[in-house]
């Protein structure tokens, strides 16, 4: 058999397993479809903004300098919202059967560039505890940051709402499907591949060729009379003539 094997040998094999190939891609897809609908439990998203803005009543008009201190502030406010200063108040609040660790988890705090609003985005299997969290963290987190750094800057922007039909945000299936019938695909094909080059079993005239290095210059095939007599019997009657 060959001892290297060119791209020409793997689309022949391909091509002679693909039946093999695409059962098998089919049923990791389908397996990959049944777990992510019902098996994985749905992650719903809920988010709020807060806007950071000096209150100054004195200085009606609010200068370059003071809002690039209220955007330094944000990096400040982006920690302290997911402190457990914070988070304690909040689970107490709901009630939760949380811990401040475990819900720093599902929380996301964000903010784009040179912007002063703060994003916050609450993961939950429960799309209303999404936005109750949601909500009640910017309320926590702009009481508490009056205590924590005397300071009054922060505003509700918004304020996360429930939708009639929530959708959710996790997990993806149709991604989860494609993902497994790519993988599906290259491991039946990859596993066709070896199957064929570790077979070295000679079962052609061009496996012989291949093997001894040799031309072949003749074949031998199966004798059988005209009138459908085995080859057996017709080898009899040629050595009785």
């Amino acid at each position: 058999m060959k001892e290297t094997i060119t791209l020409q040998d793997v689309l022949k094999i391909v091509r002679k397993h693909m039946l093999f190939i695409m059962s098998f891609t089919l049923f990791i897809a389908l397996v990959t479809a049944f777990i992510s609908y019902f098996i994985l439990q749905p992650i719903y998203e809920a988010e709020t903004q807060l806007l950071v803005n000096q209150k100054n009543i004195d200085q009606p008009y609010i200068g370059v300098q003071q809002v690039e201190t209220d955007l330094r502030l944000i990096n400040t406010y982006n920690i302290i919202i997911k402190s457990p200063a914070i988070l304690s108040k909040v689970i107490n609040k709901l009630d939760l059967d949380l811990t401040p660790e475990i819900l720093m988890n599902q929380i996301t705090v964000t903010s784009a560039n040179n912007s002063q609003v703060v994003n916050i985005n609450v993961e939950d299997k429960q799309a209303d505890l999404a936005v109750d969290i949601a909500n009640t963290i910017a309320g926590v987190f702009q009481e508490e940051i009056q205590i924590l750094m005397t300071v009054d800057n922060v505003n509700i922007l918004s304020v996360a709402k429930l939708d009639e039909e929530p959708e959710p945000v996790a997990p993806n299936t149709t991604l989860y499907i494609v993902a497994a019938s790519c993988i599906g695909f290259i491991l039946s094909a990859g596993f066709a591949i070896i199957v064929t080059s570790l077979d070295t079993t000679i079962k052609t005239e061009q496996d012989i060729e291949e093997t001894l290095g040799l031309p072949i210059i003749g074949l031998i095939s199966q004798i059988s009379d005209a009138n459908n007599r085995s080859p057996k019997i017709a080898s009899r009657k040629m050595r009785r003539e």
